[in-house]
Formats: structure tokens, sequence, C-alpha cells
């Protein structure tokens, strides 16, 4: 049914185990798995920020993160060598328009993203990627939570 996963991370234990899932899945779809980092765009550019060297730490902090996520993806598809791992990180604005873009990009036919299960107000005043990706990607999302 599934030919190509695509898995946002962050590194958070609610990717985590939403990783868990979409490796389940991927093996027993024989679907190709992308795992996806979103990374902010480095938020001092174009507001007087003039240090390059700010811009490096922060990316190559963001790389760091970036591989460690994808480190976890990539150690439990290692427990499962059927499923077909990819990578992908992208540097975009709001992570859920990355994460529904990027769906479109390499063809994936789900995204699997993990929920950090906010109710009420913590909900409204932080928002949810998940849930604004559910709104945006052309593609079905599933949450983990």
């Amino acid at each position: 049914m599934f030919r190509h996963i695509l898995l946002a991370t962050d590194g958070s234990a609610a990717s985590e185990h939403a990783a868990q899932i979409a490796v389940q899945l991927a093996r027993a779809h024989g679907a190709r798995l992308t795992a996806l980092y979103v990374v902010d765009p480095y938020p001092y550019l174009g507001i007087g920020e003039a240090n390059p060297m700010g811009f490096q730490a922060y990316m190559s902090a963001a790389l760091e993160h970036a591989a460690r996520a994808h480190a976890k993806v990539a150690d439990l598809c290692a427990q499962a060598p059927e499923v077909d791992l990819q990578t992908r990180l992208v540097e975009n604005v709001g992570a859920s328009t990355g994460i529904a873009q990027s769906a479109q990009q390499v063809g994936a036919d789900l995204v699997v993203v993990g929920s950090h299960g906010r109710t009420g107000v913590s909900r409204l005043m932080l928002g949810s990627v998940a849930a604004k990706v559910v709104a945006e990607s052309a593609v079905p999302v599933l949450v983990a939570r």
C-alpha cells in the first residue's frame, strides 16, 4: 500500500516513537523510508547580525542535532535491514511547511510525525507541528502519540 514513507524527526522522544512506527510500516509494506530533519533558518539574518561566526555555530549545532536524530532512525533500521533508509535535511521557516513540501518533493505517500500530546492552553500557545502538517500535507499523515 505505501511505497515511500516520510518520517519527520527532531530527535525527541515523540519522534523516536514515530520512528519505530515508521520503520515497522516501511518493513511491512516494503516501502522506502526518508527521515527528514527541518532546520529553522538562522534567526538573526537580516536584522543586524553581522557576525558570520554566529551563523556558523548555529548551523554546526543544527547539523549535529540532525545527525543524532538521523542516527537514531538508522539504528532502528539496522534491526530491519530490508528497510531502505534515506536521510534528508531542509531549512525552512516553519517545520510543518518543510515537512509538507518535502513529502511532495520526494514523492512520499505517507508522512509520519510524532506528537508531544499537548492539550488545552499549552497546545494553543505553543502550536502543534503535527496539527499543522495534517492541515498542510497533500498526502495522508499518521500522527504517533
